[in-house]
C-alpha cells in the first residue's frame, strides 16, 4: 500500500474504500443494533426506521466481508438469519461510540449553527443579486 496515496485519501487507496465502507449511511447503526449480541434480519430492519430491505442487504453483505460481521443460517422452520459483530467488528464499537458521545454532546451547537446558516441563506435570498456582466451578455 502506498503510504503517500493513502495520506491523500486517494482512491487508489485501499483504506479509503474500507472507510467508506464503514463511514456510509448504515453501517454505524448496524453494527450498534448488533452491539448487545447476535439479531435476526428482521430485528435489525425493525431498529432502524427507514432502511429498507435492500439496503440493510447490502450493508449487511458489505460488513460481513469486511471481517466485522458474521452471518449464521438457523435451523428453524422457516429458515431464519442472525448477524453478530465479529471480534474485528468489536475493536470499531470504541470509536463508534465515541463518535455518538459526541452527535449527542454537540447537538445543540450543531443546531445552532444550523440555524445561523439558515438565517443567513434567507437574508441571502431576499437580497437582490449582482448581476454578473459577463454571462449576461453572452446570453
Amino acid at each position: 500500500m502506498d503510504k503517500i496515496a493513502c495520506e491523500s485519501f486517494s482512491a487508489s487507496c485501499p483504506s479509503r474504500v474500507l472507510f467508506e465502507q464503514i463511514a456510509d449511511k448504515w453501517s454505524m447503526m448496524v453494527l450498534a443494533v448488533l452491539d448487545a449480541g447476535p439479531v435476526r434480519f428482521n430485528a435489525i430492519k425493525r431498529h432502524l426506521e427507514g432502511i429498507t430491505q435492500k439496503a440493510l442487504t447490502d450493508c449487511l453483505r458489505r460488513l460481513e466481508r469486511n471481517g466485522l460481521v458474521e452471518r449464521r443460517v438457523l435451523p428453524t422452520s422457516p429458515v431464519g438469519v442472525e448477524y453478530e459483530i465479529t471480534p474485528l467488528g468489536r475493536t470499531l464499537q470504541p470509536p463508534f461510540k465515541a463518535l455518538y458521545g459526541w452527535t449527542i454532546e454537540q447537538m445543540p451547537a450543531v443546531e445552532a449553527a444550523r440555524e445561523a446558516f439558515d438565517r443567513r441563506a434567507t437574508s441571502r435570498a431576499s437580497q437582490p443579486q449582482p448581476v454578473d456582466l459577463e454571462v449576461s451578455a453572452e446570453a
